[in-house]
């Protein structure tokens, strides 16, 4: 198993993984597609074994109005025979010891027991647009005391749009 920064190479073992990882969303893959289509400034890594992506992490800007203030960890994924195994808390912790990161205000969106394990913890502020209540709403080196709505990248919204449709984004999980 080894864990690389992703390259244009890397990409559609990437995008197979996703696929497998979420097989009733296809939001985690088109965000991806969409990062790397804009040439989104992101920091993520894979983890290949024997070939194969198994594992895949990525990091994209979180805002305050247009100012930068973190960055969100957004998607995670695992490829469903290697879960259970490990293999995503190896790449969570790998991530986190990476410059670009190490330092920065982080946010996720998820399982809370899950995402402690590895220093996030509940906040309140600021307020994520995709968790009311901020339930599932994490963050780490996050020293926000004014209140405001966290922003995301744009391809947050259009990856969960179908093509030339309008709708409402799916909360992610």
């Amino acid at each position: 198993m080894k864990i690389q920064k992703v390259t244009p190479e890397h990409r559609p073992k990437v995008y197979a993984l996703l696929q497998r990882a979420f097989p009733d969303s296809s939001y985690e893959t088109l965000l991806v597609q969409k990062f790397h289509e804009n040439n989104r400034p992101i920091h993520e890594w894979v983890c290949i074994h024997t070939n194969k992506a198994i594992a895949y992490i990525a990091f994209s800007n979180a805002y305050n109005s247009k100012q930068l203030c973190g960055l969100h960890l957004a998607p995670m994924a695992v490829a469903p025979d290697f879960q259970k195994q490990g293999v995503g808390s190896e790449l969570l912790r790998f991530a986190l010891r990476q410059e670009g990161i190490k330092s920065q205000p982080l946010f996720v969106l998820g399982e809370p027991a899950y995402y402690a394990r590895f220093g996030f913890e509940p906040c309140s502020q600021p307020i994520c647009p995709f968790d009311e209540g901020n339930a599932h709403f994490l963050s780490m080196r996050n020293n926000s005391t004014t209140s405001f709505e966290v922003g995301y990248e744009p391809e947050f919204k259009t990856a969960a749009l179908p093509p030339g449709k309008q709708g409402k984004k799916r909360r992610p999980r």
